[in-house]
């Protein structure tokens, strides 16, 4: 998966936004991310691993994530419900008079033939869906 947006959110709000751990994750992605699957599992000063999956999605994923460089999201996936890890990473930086731009990309390895052909399609239709849906989240949390 591979897209590019831009959000109102300055880069200080982008990366307060995506390295939330507390239980305002939840309120912040409220719309990508599900509560029954999400949990803290581990979390440092610029590090954290998190269970997480979306709504209505049978996929879920253990990442480690990574903000020593606070311009650029790493992770790598652990665990994984649907195959081999994956990892991808988001570049953060500046837009305009407030806004950012970001570039993401996101690589996972399923195994199962269905899990292949349902992740292939996620990767390469849904690029312009999920960037909406960030940008969308990342815009009203710029508004406060």
């Amino acid at each position: 998966m591979k897209f590019d947006l831009v959000t109102r959110a300055s880069p200080e709000q982008v990366l307060e936004a995506m390295t939330d751990f507390t239980d305002r994750r939840l309120q912040i992605w409220k719309k990508t991310l599900d509560p029954k699957v999400y949990e803290v599992r581990e979390q440092g000063d610029t590090w954290a691993v998190a269970k997480e999956g979306s709504p209505r999605s049978p996929y879920w994923v253990v990442v480690r994530y990574d903000w020593s460089d606070p311009r650029l999201i790493r992770w790598t996936e652990l665990e994984t419900n649907h195959g081999d890890p994956g990892e991808g990473f988001i570049r953060i930086a500046p837009h305009g008079a407030d806004g950012s731009r970001l570039h993401v990309e996101w690589g996972t390895h399923p195994v199962r033939p269905r899990d292949k052909v349902a992740i292939f399609l996620l990767h390469h239709t849904m690029n312009g869906v999920i960037a909406r849906m960030w940008r969308k989240e990342l815009d009203r949390f710029a508004q406060g």
